[in-house]
């Protein structure tokens, strides 16, 4: 069953916020207000935030930067997973995405499908590893990113979540490339 080990001490994972948005400004932006206060309250630190238009090779680009960036364990980015024509932060994920975690969206769907029923079909949440960084691309609305968090984030980026969390692996993401 799962559970917290409170023998184990806490790691704080340090987690960039991208809103993906051509209506929103950041003033304005309560998904990525939500998943900020979120991470912080769990004792995680909010390494860089920002927003961009939902065009694909901007959304790229700033993964990428962001990648990069040693001080950037984790990136949430937030809007864009939907099915309109400007709905492109999946796409974008995936160009950049070296391994995806294919099980991020069942689950969010399940989780979804609980509290919106077959709504949760429209929904395009992803995971996954690049550069040795996990990426999630979770819905604009703040519903679900407090869904996403709550019901699998907070435990899969929690050192001390048994019996397995994304924590502990994270120092082996890149060992392919020490490999001889």
């Amino acid at each position: 069953m799962a559970r917290i080990d409170e023998t184990k001490e806490f790691i704080p994972v340090r987690i960039a916020v991208l809103t993906v948005s051509d209506t929103r400004t950041l003033a304005e932006d309560k998904s990525g207000d939500t998943l900020v206060e979120r991470l912080t309250e769990a004792g995680h630190k909010l390494a860089a935030r920002a927003l961009v238009p939902d065009d694909r090779a901007t959304i790229a680009a700033r993964l990428r930067q962001w990648i990069a960036d040693p001080a950037i364990d984790v990136i949430l980015s937030t809007g864009g997973t939907g099915l309109t024509g400007r709905d492109v932060t999946v796409e974008a994920h995936r160009d950049v995405y070296e391994k995806e975690i294919e099980a991020f969206a069942t689950i969010f769907t399940i989780v979804s499908m609980q509290k919106i029923g077959t709504s949760a079909v429209q929904s395009r949440a992803t995971g996954g590893v690049a550069g040795g960084k996990y990426l999630f691309a979770l819905p604009g609305s703040p519903s679900a990113c407090r869904d996403a968090w709550d019901e699998i984030l907070k435990a899969q980026l929690d050192y001390r979540h048994r019996p397995c969390n994304f924590v502990e692996i994270m120092p082996r993401l890149e060992e392919h490339k020490r490999r001889k």
